[in-house]
Protein backbone atom coordinates (compact mmCIF):
# COMPACT_ATOMS: atom_id res chain seq x y z
CA UNK A 1 0.00 0.00 0.00
CA UNK A 2 1.30 3.44 -0.96
CA UNK A 3 2.22 5.55 1.95
CA UNK A 4 0.60 8.49 2.68
CA UNK A 5 3.04 10.04 5.04
CA UNK A 6 5.59 11.65 3.14
CA UNK A 7 5.39 14.07 0.52
CA UNK A 8 7.56 14.05 -3.10
CA UNK A 9 7.58 17.21 -3.55
CA UNK A 10 7.21 18.13 -7.50
CA UNK A 11 10.65 20.25 -8.65
CA UNK A 12 12.60 19.40 -5.58
CA UNK A 13 11.63 15.23 -5.46
CA UNK A 14 15.90 15.15 -5.81
CA UNK A 15 18.42 17.21 -4.59
CA UNK A 16 20.43 18.30 -8.14
CA UNK A 17 23.55 17.30 -6.71
CA UNK A 18 22.77 13.65 -6.93
CA UNK A 19 23.87 13.10 -10.46
CA UNK A 20 24.77 9.43 -10.71
CA UNK A 21 28.22 8.58 -11.55
CA UNK A 22 26.53 6.13 -14.54
CA UNK A 23 29.02 4.74 -17.68
CA UNK A 24 28.16 2.20 -20.43
CA UNK A 25 28.09 -0.47 -17.98
CA UNK A 26 25.06 0.46 -16.33
CA UNK A 27 23.41 1.88 -19.62
CA UNK A 28 23.98 -1.17 -20.97
CA UNK A 29 22.51 -3.33 -18.22
CA UNK A 30 19.25 -0.81 -18.50
CA UNK A 31 19.29 -1.58 -22.57
CA UNK A 32 19.02 -5.50 -21.87
CA UNK A 33 16.46 -4.49 -19.60
CA UNK A 34 14.31 -2.16 -21.76
CA UNK A 35 14.95 -5.44 -25.09
CA UNK A 36 13.95 -8.24 -22.48
CA UNK A 37 10.38 -6.08 -21.66
CA UNK A 38 9.63 -5.66 -25.39
CA UNK A 39 10.47 -9.14 -26.39
CA UNK A 40 8.11 -10.19 -23.29
CA UNK A 41 5.19 -8.61 -25.27
CA UNK A 42 6.35 -10.09 -28.69
CA UNK A 43 5.91 -13.72 -27.27
CA UNK A 44 3.01 -13.09 -25.16
CA UNK A 45 1.30 -11.78 -28.39
CA UNK A 46 0.75 -15.14 -29.95
CA UNK A 47 -1.19 -16.17 -26.93
CA UNK A 48 -3.89 -13.38 -27.63
CA UNK A 49 -7.40 -14.53 -29.51
CA UNK A 50 -10.35 -13.97 -27.48
CA UNK A 51 -11.15 -10.58 -25.52
CA UNK A 52 -10.79 -13.00 -22.28
CA UNK A 53 -7.19 -13.53 -22.74
CA UNK A 54 -6.47 -9.70 -23.53
CA UNK A 55 -8.01 -8.89 -20.41
CA UNK A 56 -7.49 -11.88 -17.98
CA UNK A 57 -4.74 -13.86 -19.56
CA UNK A 58 -7.61 -16.85 -20.52
CA UNK A 59 -8.05 -17.60 -16.73
CA UNK A 60 -4.73 -19.55 -17.10
CA UNK A 61 -1.89 -18.33 -15.01
CA UNK A 62 -0.47 -20.97 -12.19
CA UNK A 63 -0.62 -19.45 -9.24
CA UNK A 64 3.28 -18.20 -8.22
CA UNK A 65 3.03 -15.88 -11.81
CA UNK A 66 0.06 -14.25 -10.20
CA UNK A 67 1.04 -13.99 -6.87
CA UNK A 68 4.61 -12.40 -7.33
CA UNK A 69 2.60 -10.36 -10.53
CA UNK A 70 0.28 -8.65 -7.57
CA UNK A 71 3.10 -7.89 -4.82
CA UNK A 72 5.15 -6.30 -7.89
CA UNK A 73 2.04 -4.62 -8.85
CA UNK A 74 1.66 -2.84 -5.65
CA UNK A 75 5.74 -2.15 -5.61
CA UNK A 76 5.58 0.86 -7.54
CA UNK A 77 8.97 3.09 -7.28
CA UNK A 78 6.51 6.10 -5.69
CA UNK A 79 6.55 3.13 -2.89
CA UNK A 80 10.21 2.51 -2.60
CA UNK A 81 11.07 5.94 -2.42
CA UNK A 82 8.52 7.02 -0.31
CA UNK A 83 8.75 4.69 2.22
CA UNK A 84 12.69 4.96 2.23
CA UNK A 85 11.87 9.04 3.11
CA UNK A 86 9.22 7.93 5.69
CA UNK A 87 11.25 5.71 7.36
CA UNK A 88 14.45 8.87 7.21
CA UNK A 89 11.57 11.09 8.66
CA UNK A 90 9.28 8.93 11.15
CA UNK A 91 12.04 5.46 11.61
CA UNK A 92 10.39 2.32 12.01
CA UNK A 93 6.90 3.63 11.95
CA UNK A 94 7.30 2.21 8.50
CA UNK A 95 6.56 -1.20 9.71
CA UNK A 96 2.73 -0.46 9.61
CA UNK A 97 1.93 0.12 6.57
CA UNK A 98 3.13 -3.13 5.82
CA UNK A 99 2.22 -5.99 8.26
CA UNK A 100 -0.66 -3.84 9.90
CA UNK A 101 -1.39 -2.19 7.03
CA UNK A 102 -1.42 -5.28 4.39
CA UNK A 103 -0.78 -8.35 5.69
CA UNK A 104 -4.56 -9.19 7.11
CA UNK A 105 -6.02 -7.40 4.27
CA UNK A 106 -4.55 -9.71 2.09
CA UNK A 107 -5.03 -12.96 3.79
CA UNK A 108 -8.92 -11.52 3.90
CA UNK A 109 -9.01 -11.50 -0.19
CA UNK A 110 -7.25 -14.50 -0.51
CA UNK A 111 -9.27 -16.33 1.78
CA UNK A 112 -13.13 -14.32 2.27
CA UNK A 113 -13.69 -12.61 -1.07
CA UNK A 114 -11.59 -14.71 -4.07
CA UNK A 115 -14.51 -17.32 -4.12
CA UNK A 116 -17.31 -14.41 -4.71
CA UNK A 117 -15.09 -12.53 -7.33
CA UNK A 118 -13.43 -16.10 -9.25
CA UNK A 119 -16.51 -17.65 -8.52
CA UNK A 120 -18.98 -15.32 -10.51
CA UNK A 121 -16.96 -15.17 -13.57
CA UNK A 122 -16.72 -11.33 -13.75
CA UNK A 123 -14.01 -9.81 -15.25
CA UNK A 124 -13.51 -6.75 -12.98
CA UNK A 125 -14.38 -5.50 -9.37
CA UNK A 126 -16.91 -3.08 -10.91
CA UNK A 127 -18.56 -5.81 -12.92
CA UNK A 128 -19.40 -7.63 -9.44
CA UNK A 129 -21.25 -4.80 -8.46
CA UNK A 130 -23.81 -5.09 -11.72
CA UNK A 131 -24.25 -8.49 -10.34
CA UNK A 132 -24.95 -8.07 -6.58
CA UNK A 133 -27.00 -4.65 -7.15
CA UNK A 134 -27.25 -2.57 -10.09
CA UNK A 135 -25.98 -0.35 -13.02
CA UNK A 136 -26.55 2.46 -11.48
CA UNK A 137 -23.43 1.41 -9.03
CA UNK A 138 -21.53 -0.49 -11.41
CA UNK A 139 -21.59 2.18 -14.08
CA UNK A 140 -20.28 4.62 -11.27
CA UNK A 141 -17.55 2.27 -9.89
CA UNK A 142 -16.15 2.19 -13.50
CA UNK A 143 -16.07 5.67 -14.22
CA UNK A 144 -14.49 6.65 -10.73
CA UNK A 145 -11.99 3.45 -10.84
CA UNK A 146 -11.04 4.39 -14.45
CA UNK A 147 -10.75 8.20 -13.61
CA UNK A 148 -7.91 7.10 -10.85
CA UNK A 149 -6.47 4.35 -12.40
CA UNK A 150 -5.04 6.99 -14.96
CA UNK A 151 -3.90 9.27 -11.87
CA UNK A 152 -2.14 6.96 -10.79
CA UNK A 153 -0.64 5.78 -13.71
CA UNK A 154 0.29 9.18 -14.43
CA UNK A 155 1.80 9.97 -10.75
CA UNK A 156 3.88 7.09 -11.06
CA UNK A 157 5.29 8.48 -14.49
CA UNK A 158 5.83 11.56 -13.79
CA UNK A 159 7.54 10.21 -10.29
CA UNK A 160 10.12 8.75 -12.52
CA UNK A 161 10.57 11.27 -14.88
CA UNK A 162 12.09 13.54 -11.62
CA UNK A 163 14.26 10.80 -10.92
CA UNK A 164 15.40 10.04 -13.75
CA UNK A 165 16.09 13.34 -14.72
CA UNK A 166 18.07 14.17 -11.43
CA UNK A 167 19.73 10.84 -11.36
CA UNK A 168 20.78 10.51 -15.19
CA UNK A 169 20.09 13.84 -16.39
CA UNK A 170 17.35 13.16 -18.85
CA UNK A 171 14.74 15.91 -19.77
CA UNK A 172 11.30 15.12 -17.84
CA UNK A 173 9.65 14.66 -20.97
CA UNK A 174 11.83 12.21 -22.38
CA UNK A 175 11.50 10.17 -19.10
CA UNK A 176 7.82 10.65 -19.44
CA UNK A 177 7.76 9.32 -23.20
CA UNK A 178 10.31 6.79 -23.16
CA UNK A 179 8.69 4.97 -20.19
CA UNK A 180 5.48 5.32 -21.44
CA UNK A 181 6.39 3.98 -25.00
CA UNK A 182 7.90 1.15 -23.40
CA UNK A 183 4.49 0.50 -21.46
CA UNK A 184 2.19 1.04 -24.38
CA UNK A 185 4.15 -1.28 -26.54
CA UNK A 186 4.11 -4.65 -24.51
CA UNK A 187 0.74 -4.59 -23.06
CA UNK A 188 -0.89 -3.29 -26.26
CA UNK A 189 1.08 -6.43 -27.80
CA UNK A 190 0.44 -8.90 -25.43
CA UNK A 191 -2.52 -7.66 -22.85
CA UNK A 192 -2.17 -8.62 -19.43
CA UNK A 193 -0.17 -11.39 -19.92
CA UNK A 194 2.80 -9.31 -20.83
CA UNK A 195 1.92 -7.07 -18.28
CA UNK A 196 2.13 -9.97 -16.20
CA UNK A 197 5.36 -11.74 -17.08
CA UNK A 198 6.61 -8.55 -17.00
CA UNK A 199 5.74 -7.82 -13.48
CA UNK A 200 7.31 -11.17 -12.45
CA UNK A 201 10.70 -10.10 -14.04
CA UNK A 202 10.07 -6.60 -12.27
CA UNK A 203 10.10 -7.86 -8.74
CA UNK A 204 13.47 -9.50 -9.25
CA UNK A 205 14.88 -6.65 -10.96
CA UNK A 206 13.55 -4.95 -7.85
CA UNK A 207 15.00 -6.83 -5.27
CA UNK A 208 18.55 -7.00 -6.80
CA UNK A 209 18.48 -2.84 -6.67
CA UNK A 210 17.12 -3.03 -2.50
CA UNK A 211 19.20 -5.65 -1.30
CA UNK A 212 22.64 -4.63 -2.19
CA UNK A 213 21.74 -1.02 -0.73
CA UNK A 214 20.21 -2.44 2.23
CA UNK A 215 23.23 -4.80 2.99
CA UNK A 216 25.73 -2.32 2.22
CA UNK A 217 24.40 0.40 3.96
CA UNK A 218 23.50 -1.35 6.80
CA UNK A 219 27.53 -2.56 7.01
CA UNK A 220 28.29 0.97 6.90
CA UNK A 221 26.73 1.98 10.28
CA UNK A 222 27.92 -0.91 12.06
CA UNK A 223 24.99 -3.29 11.67
CA UNK A 224 21.52 -3.27 13.15
CA UNK A 225 22.94 -2.86 16.71
CA UNK A 226 25.22 0.21 15.54
CA UNK A 227 21.82 1.51 13.32
CA UNK A 228 19.92 1.74 16.04
CA UNK A 229 22.37 2.73 19.29
CA UNK A 230 23.43 5.50 16.57
CA UNK A 231 19.47 6.55 16.09
CA UNK A 232 18.87 6.15 19.47
CA UNK A 233 21.32 8.63 20.57
CA UNK A 234 20.26 11.19 17.84
CA UNK A 235 16.32 10.65 16.94
CA UNK A 236 15.44 9.54 20.64
CA UNK A 237 14.31 6.13 21.28
CA UNK A 238 10.67 5.96 20.02
CA UNK A 239 12.33 6.40 16.56
CA UNK A 240 13.50 2.89 16.42
CA UNK A 241 9.92 1.47 17.37
CA UNK A 242 6.68 0.49 16.17
CA UNK A 243 4.30 1.71 18.69
CA UNK A 244 6.75 4.27 20.68
CA UNK A 245 4.74 7.24 21.38
CA UNK A 246 1.58 6.35 19.80
CA UNK A 247 -0.80 5.97 23.02
CA UNK A 248 -4.11 8.04 22.97
CA UNK A 249 -3.54 11.85 23.88
CA UNK A 250 0.24 11.43 22.86
CA UNK A 251 2.36 13.19 20.34
CA UNK A 252 4.26 11.87 17.90
CA UNK A 253 5.60 12.55 14.36
CA UNK A 254 3.34 10.16 12.46
CA UNK A 255 0.50 12.56 13.53
CA UNK A 256 -1.78 9.20 14.39
CA UNK A 257 -2.34 7.01 17.38
CA UNK A 258 -2.85 3.19 18.13
CA UNK A 259 -6.22 3.40 17.28
CA UNK A 260 -6.07 5.42 14.23
CA UNK A 261 -3.71 2.93 12.83
CA UNK A 262 -5.13 0.00 13.69
CA UNK A 263 -8.67 1.30 12.51
CA UNK A 264 -7.85 3.86 10.10
CA UNK A 265 -4.86 2.58 8.10
CA UNK A 266 -4.96 -1.28 9.60
CA UNK A 267 -8.63 -1.80 9.08
CA UNK A 268 -10.43 1.01 6.80
CA UNK A 269 -7.71 2.36 4.15
CA UNK A 270 -5.98 -1.43 4.05
CA UNK A 271 -8.96 -3.40 3.62
CA UNK A 272 -10.30 -1.45 1.36
CA UNK A 273 -6.54 -0.79 -1.12
CA UNK A 274 -6.41 -4.75 -0.98
CA UNK A 275 -9.86 -5.75 -1.36
CA UNK A 276 -11.59 -3.56 -4.57
CA UNK A 277 -8.70 -2.14 -6.34
CA UNK A 278 -8.53 -3.64 -9.14
CA UNK A 279 -5.23 -3.45 -10.04
CA UNK A 280 -4.25 -5.57 -7.75
CA UNK A 281 -7.31 -8.50 -7.94
CA UNK A 282 -7.23 -8.42 -11.63
CA UNK A 283 -3.77 -10.32 -11.06
CA UNK A 284 -5.79 -12.78 -8.81
CA UNK A 285 -8.64 -13.00 -11.43
CA UNK A 286 -6.09 -14.38 -13.87
CA UNK A 287 -5.37 -17.51 -11.91
CA UNK A 288 -5.97 -20.83 -13.50
CA UNK A 289 -8.48 -21.85 -11.06
CA UNK A 290 -10.05 -20.96 -7.68
CA UNK A 291 -7.44 -22.79 -5.75
CA UNK A 292 -4.35 -20.61 -7.51
CA UNK A 293 -6.96 -17.10 -7.19
CA UNK A 294 -6.54 -17.67 -3.50
CA UNK A 295 -3.47 -18.45 -3.44
CA UNK A 296 -2.07 -15.86 -4.86
CA UNK A 297 -2.56 -12.69 -2.65
CA UNK A 298 -1.37 -15.50 0.05
CA UNK A 299 2.10 -16.17 -2.25
CA UNK A 300 1.98 -11.98 -1.97
CA UNK A 301 1.27 -11.51 1.33
CA UNK A 302 5.59 -13.89 2.57
CA UNK A 303 7.32 -11.16 0.14
CA UNK A 304 5.40 -8.27 2.13
CA UNK A 305 6.45 -9.51 4.94
CA UNK A 306 10.08 -8.75 4.63
CA UNK A 307 10.12 -6.08 1.64
CA UNK A 308 9.29 -3.40 4.48
CA UNK A 309 13.21 -3.97 5.56
CA UNK A 310 14.52 -3.34 1.80
CA UNK A 311 12.71 0.09 1.96
CA UNK A 312 12.60 0.87 5.68
CA UNK A 313 16.83 0.27 6.10
CA UNK A 314 18.05 2.53 3.79
CA UNK A 315 16.13 5.22 4.62
CA UNK A 316 17.09 4.58 8.65
CA UNK A 317 21.11 4.60 7.61
CA UNK A 318 20.51 8.05 5.42
CA UNK A 319 19.28 9.32 8.79
CA UNK A 320 22.73 8.18 10.46
CA UNK A 321 25.13 9.23 7.43
CA UNK A 322 22.99 12.77 6.87
CA UNK A 323 22.33 13.28 10.35
CA UNK A 324 20.41 16.85 9.22
CA UNK A 325 18.25 14.97 6.26
CA UNK A 326 15.21 16.86 5.64
CA UNK A 327 15.81 19.84 7.38
CA UNK A 328 16.23 23.41 6.39
CA UNK A 329 19.86 23.14 7.23
CA UNK A 330 20.07 20.11 4.35
CA UNK A 331 20.73 19.97 1.30
CA UNK A 332 19.44 16.87 1.50
CA UNK A 333 15.77 16.17 1.34
CA UNK A 334 13.71 12.90 2.83
CA UNK A 335 13.00 11.72 -0.71
CA UNK A 336 16.96 11.76 -0.96
CA UNK A 337 17.26 8.69 0.47
CA UNK A 338 17.95 5.74 -1.32
CA UNK A 339 19.55 7.86 -4.42
CA UNK A 340 22.28 9.37 -1.78
CA UNK A 341 22.58 5.73 -0.83
CA UNK A 342 23.12 4.57 -4.56
CA UNK A 343 25.81 7.45 -5.08
CA UNK A 344 27.53 7.28 -2.00
CA UNK A 345 27.56 3.30 -1.66
CA UNK A 346 27.14 1.49 -5.18
CA UNK A 347 30.43 0.77 -7.32
CA UNK A 348 29.08 1.33 -11.72
CA UNK A 349 27.65 -1.94 -13.05
CA UNK A 350 25.63 -2.32 -9.63
CA UNK A 351 24.74 1.09 -9.88
CA UNK A 352 23.13 0.23 -13.63
CA UNK A 353 21.24 -2.88 -11.19
CA UNK A 354 19.77 -0.15 -8.94
CA UNK A 355 18.82 2.35 -11.51
CA UNK A 356 17.04 -0.93 -13.62
CA UNK A 357 15.40 -1.50 -10.73
CA UNK A 358 13.92 1.97 -10.08
CA UNK A 359 12.41 2.18 -13.65
CA UNK A 360 11.54 -1.17 -13.35
CA UNK A 361 9.38 -0.12 -10.49
CA UNK A 362 7.98 2.39 -11.94
CA UNK A 363 6.78 0.79 -14.93
CA UNK A 364 5.23 -2.08 -12.94
CA UNK A 365 3.11 0.14 -11.17
CA UNK A 366 2.49 1.89 -14.32
CA UNK A 367 1.53 -1.16 -15.80
CA UNK A 368 -0.64 -2.74 -13.35
CA UNK A 369 -3.04 0.62 -13.72
CA UNK A 370 -3.34 0.94 -17.85
CA UNK A 371 -3.86 -2.70 -17.89
CA UNK A 372 -6.99 -2.29 -14.70
CA UNK A 373 -7.67 0.22 -16.92
CA UNK A 374 -8.45 -0.90 -20.46
CA UNK A 375 -10.27 -3.93 -18.87
CA UNK A 376 -12.24 -1.67 -16.66
CA UNK A 377 -13.01 0.89 -19.65
CA UNK A 378 -13.94 -1.83 -22.26
CA UNK A 379 -15.87 -4.13 -20.43
CA UNK A 380 -17.66 -2.07 -17.98
CA UNK A 381 -18.46 1.46 -19.55
CA UNK A 382 -17.65 0.30 -23.70
CA UNK A 383 -19.21 -2.79 -23.86
CA UNK A 384 -22.10 -2.39 -21.62
CA UNK A 385 -23.31 1.33 -22.39
CA UNK A 386 -22.13 2.56 -25.67
CA UNK A 387 -21.34 -0.40 -28.23
CA UNK A 388 -22.99 -3.60 -26.65
CA UNK A 389 -23.26 -7.18 -28.57
CA UNK A 390 -20.18 -6.95 -30.55
CA UNK A 391 -18.12 -10.02 -31.78
CA UNK A 392 -15.14 -10.90 -29.35
CA UNK A 393 -12.57 -9.38 -31.81
CA UNK A 394 -14.10 -6.22 -31.67
CA UNK A 395 -13.46 -5.66 -27.80
CA UNK A 396 -9.84 -7.28 -28.34
CA UNK A 397 -9.04 -3.95 -31.16
CA UNK A 398 -10.73 -1.63 -28.86
CA UNK A 399 -8.65 -2.82 -25.41
CA UNK A 400 -5.66 -2.23 -27.79
CA UNK A 401 -7.10 0.78 -29.12
CA UNK A 402 -7.91 2.19 -25.48
CA UNK A 403 -4.67 1.19 -23.81
CA UNK A 404 -3.02 3.59 -26.20
CA UNK A 405 -5.40 6.30 -25.20
CA UNK A 406 -4.80 5.42 -21.42
CA UNK A 407 -1.23 5.73 -21.82
CA UNK A 408 -1.44 9.18 -23.43
CA UNK A 409 -4.04 10.16 -21.05
CA UNK A 410 -1.49 8.66 -18.28
CA UNK A 411 0.89 10.95 -20.02
CA UNK A 412 -1.09 13.74 -19.20
CA UNK A 413 -1.76 13.22 -15.72
CA UNK A 414 1.84 13.28 -15.51
CA UNK A 415 2.30 16.35 -16.51
CA UNK A 416 -0.90 17.16 -14.27
CA UNK A 417 0.67 15.63 -11.52
CA UNK A 418 3.79 18.52 -11.52
CA UNK A 419 0.85 20.95 -10.04
CA UNK A 420 0.85 18.70 -7.01
CA UNK A 421 3.19 19.43 -3.94
CA UNK A 422 2.74 16.11 -2.08
CA UNK A 423 2.59 13.24 -4.61
CA UNK A 424 2.38 10.50 -1.68
CA UNK A 425 -0.48 12.22 -0.01
CA UNK A 426 -2.21 13.01 -3.45
CA UNK A 427 -2.12 8.91 -3.49
CA UNK A 428 -3.57 7.90 -0.43
CA UNK A 429 -5.80 10.50 -0.67
CA UNK A 430 -7.03 9.20 -3.60
CA UNK A 431 -7.61 5.63 -1.82
CA UNK A 432 -9.50 7.04 0.85
CA UNK A 433 -11.66 8.96 -2.13
CA UNK A 434 -12.44 5.83 -4.25
CA UNK A 435 -11.36 2.33 -2.97
CA UNK A 436 -12.63 2.58 1.00
CA UNK A 437 -16.02 3.72 0.41
CA UNK A 438 -16.27 0.63 -2.54
CA UNK A 439 -14.80 -1.13 0.21
CA UNK A 440 -18.03 -0.07 2.27
CA UNK A 441 -20.24 -1.03 -0.30
CA UNK A 442 -18.78 -4.53 -1.02
CA UNK A 443 -18.30 -5.98 2.48
CA UNK A 444 -21.78 -5.13 3.13
CA UNK A 445 -23.01 -6.52 0.14
CA UNK A 446 -21.55 -9.34 0.33
CA UNK A 447 -22.59 -10.13 3.97
CA UNK A 448 -26.11 -8.81 4.39
CA UNK A 449 -28.35 -10.16 1.90
CA UNK A 450 -30.90 -7.23 2.53
CA UNK A 451 -28.59 -4.56 1.07
CA UNK A 452 -31.16 -3.36 -1.30
CA UNK A 453 -30.59 -2.57 -5.22
CA UNK A 454 -30.29 0.89 -5.01
CA UNK A 455 -28.44 1.40 -1.72
CA UNK A 456 -24.62 -0.14 -3.40
CA UNK A 457 -25.28 3.68 -5.88
CA UNK A 458 -26.19 5.68 -2.81
CA UNK A 459 -23.66 3.87 -0.36
CA UNK A 460 -20.94 4.39 -3.06
CA UNK A 461 -21.47 8.09 -4.09
CA UNK A 462 -21.97 9.48 -0.42
CA UNK A 463 -18.69 7.77 1.16
CA UNK A 464 -16.95 9.56 -1.54
CA UNK A 465 -18.63 12.31 -0.77
CA UNK A 466 -18.00 12.30 2.43
CA UNK A 467 -13.91 11.66 2.05
CA UNK A 468 -13.80 14.40 -0.15
CA UNK A 469 -15.61 16.98 2.53
CA UNK A 470 -13.52 15.39 5.22
CA UNK A 471 -10.18 16.52 3.10
CA UNK A 472 -10.84 19.40 1.10
CA UNK A 473 -13.61 21.28 3.25
CA UNK A 474 -12.82 20.03 7.14
CA UNK A 475 -9.12 20.02 6.93
CA UNK A 476 -8.08 21.64 3.75
CA UNK A 477 -9.87 24.87 5.14
CA UNK A 478 -8.41 24.23 8.78
CA UNK A 479 -12.29 23.81 10.36
CA UNK A 480 -10.90 20.99 12.32
CA UNK A 481 -7.26 20.66 12.81
CA UNK A 482 -5.13 17.89 12.04
CA UNK A 483 -1.82 17.11 12.81
CA UNK A 484 -1.23 15.72 9.54
CA UNK A 485 -1.47 14.81 6.08
CA UNK A 486 -1.78 11.40 6.99
CA UNK A 487 -4.17 11.94 9.71
CA UNK A 488 -6.49 13.41 7.85
CA UNK A 489 -6.26 10.61 5.31
CA UNK A 490 -6.74 7.93 8.21
CA UNK A 491 -9.88 10.06 9.40
CA UNK A 492 -11.13 10.48 5.90
CA UNK A 493 -10.59 6.86 5.23
CA UNK A 494 -12.75 6.35 8.20
CA UNK A 495 -15.26 9.01 7.99
CA UNK A 496 -15.98 7.11 4.32
CA UNK A 497 -16.83 3.68 5.13
CA UNK A 498 -19.04 4.87 8.25
CA UNK A 499 -21.04 7.32 6.25
CA UNK A 500 -21.62 5.03 3.20
CA UNK A 501 -22.12 1.84 5.29
CA UNK A 502 -25.16 3.97 7.38
CA UNK A 503 -26.52 5.45 4.41
CA UNK A 504 -26.65 1.92 2.52
CA UNK A 505 -28.32 0.52 5.77
CA UNK A 506 -31.09 3.21 5.85
CA UNK A 507 -31.48 2.88 2.21
CA UNK A 508 -31.97 -0.92 2.37
CA UNK A 509 -34.56 -0.75 5.11
CA UNK A 510 -36.98 2.23 2.49
CA UNK A 511 -36.00 0.05 -0.68
CA UNK A 512 -36.54 -3.56 -1.89
CA UNK A 513 -33.74 -5.66 -1.87
CA UNK A 514 -32.91 -7.76 -4.84
CA UNK A 515 -34.74 -11.37 -5.60
CA UNK A 516 -33.11 -14.19 -3.34
CA UNK A 517 -32.46 -16.09 -6.35
CA UNK A 518 -30.57 -13.50 -8.28
CA UNK A 519 -28.10 -13.10 -4.88
CA UNK A 520 -26.91 -16.69 -5.34
CA UNK A 521 -23.11 -17.05 -5.73
CA UNK A 522 -23.02 -13.01 -4.78
CA UNK A 523 -23.87 -13.26 -0.64
CA UNK A 524 -22.11 -15.13 2.07
CA UNK A 525 -24.21 -18.42 2.29
CA UNK A 526 -25.86 -18.22 -1.04
CA UNK A 527 -25.15 -21.11 -3.77
CA UNK A 528 -24.55 -20.32 -7.54
CA UNK A 529 -25.73 -22.67 -10.22
CA UNK A 530 -22.75 -23.47 -11.15
CA UNK A 531 -21.68 -24.41 -7.02
CA UNK A 532 -22.44 -27.14 -5.32
CA UNK A 533 -22.26 -25.56 -2.28
CA UNK A 534 -21.96 -22.25 -1.03
CA UNK A 535 -18.23 -20.61 -0.78
CA UNK A 536 -19.37 -19.97 2.93
CA UNK A 537 -20.00 -24.60 3.63
CA UNK A 538 -18.89 -25.48 0.33
CA UNK A 539 -15.23 -27.85 -0.09
CA UNK A 540 -13.59 -25.05 -1.43
CA UNK A 541 -14.39 -22.81 2.15
CA UNK A 542 -11.13 -21.91 3.84
CA UNK A 543 -12.01 -23.29 6.83
CA UNK A 544 -12.09 -26.71 5.07
CA UNK A 545 -8.93 -27.00 3.50
CA UNK A 546 -5.99 -27.25 5.79
CA UNK A 547 -3.51 -26.18 3.81
CA UNK A 548 -4.94 -22.94 2.63
CA UNK A 549 -5.76 -22.31 6.43
CA UNK A 550 -2.64 -22.86 7.23
CA UNK A 551 -0.91 -20.59 5.00
CA UNK A 552 -2.93 -18.19 5.72
CA UNK A 553 -2.87 -18.69 9.67
CA UNK A 554 1.53 -18.56 9.32
CA UNK A 555 0.96 -14.92 7.61
CA UNK A 556 -0.95 -13.48 10.26
CA UNK A 557 1.20 -14.98 13.07
CA UNK A 558 4.35 -13.14 11.48
CA UNK A 559 2.19 -10.04 10.77
CA UNK A 560 0.65 -9.54 14.79
CA UNK A 561 3.77 -10.73 16.27
CA UNK A 562 6.77 -8.90 14.61
CA UNK A 563 5.47 -5.48 14.90
CA UNK A 564 5.63 -5.65 18.77
CA UNK A 565 8.55 -7.20 18.41
CA UNK A 566 10.22 -3.73 17.40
Amino acid sequence: MQSPTHPLQAGTLLAAELRLPTNALDYTILGIYFVVVLGIGFAARRSVRTSLDFFLSGRSLPAWITGLAFISANLGATEILGMAANSAQYGVYTVHWYWIGAIPAMVFLGLVMMPFYYGSKVRSVPEFLLLRFDKWAHLLSSILFAFAAVLIAGVNLYSLAIVVEALLGWPQWVAIVVAGFFVLAYITLGGLSSAIYNEVLQFFVILAALIPIAVVGLHRVGGWGGLTDSLDKSHGTDFTTAWGGTGIGSANPLGANWLTIVLGLGFVLSFGYWTTNFAEVQRALSAKNLSAAQRTPLIAAYPKIFIVFLVMIPGLVAAVLVPKIGTPGSDLQYNDAIPYLMQELLPNGVLGIAVTGLLAAFMAGMAANVSSFNTVFTTDIWAKYVVRGREDGYYVRFGRLITVIGVLASIGTAFLASSFSNIMSYLQTLFSFFNVPMFAVFIIGMFWKRASVKSGFWGLLTGTTAAMVNYFVLYKQDIVGFPSDQGANFVSAIVAFVAGGVVMVGVSLFTAPKPAPELEGLVYGTVSPGMAEPPAAGDDAWYRRPALLGWGAVILAAACYIPFSF
